[in-house]
């Protein structure tokens, strides 16, 4: 099944963003060659392409895991949470409308 897993960077962390990000990409392109990865990126804090440094409010993950509890296992070892970027992770069962 697809989950949605949505981090919300802690303020002012935008430099421990950018330290771990090589780590956070290399999991995300290990779900994609599982063909297991939907889409995923950041969230720019303002309405802009290249937020500069006022950073990201977030990002968002859509991927497949087996159940819930793998998607939150899955995140929990974000290096992203290590870190302390993420404030906060939510993660919900997603089901995929379209496109079909």
């Amino acid at each position: 099944m697809l989950y949605v897993i949505i981090g919300e960077d802690r303020p002012g962390t935008l430099n421990q963003r950018m330290l771990t990000r090589p780590a956070h990409v290399e999991r995300l392109q290990a779900l994609q060659a599982e063909g297991r990865l939907i889409i995923a990126g950041p969230c720019p804090a303002i309405d802009s392409p290249d937020p500069g440094p006022a950073g990201f409010s977030g990002s968002i993950i859509i991927a497949e895991f087996a159940s819930l509890e793998a998607a939150r296992t899955w995140a929990d070892a974000d290096p992203y949470v290590a870190a302390g970027v993420y404030e906060k992770v939510t993660i919900k069962p997603f089901k995929k409308a379209l496109p079909a």
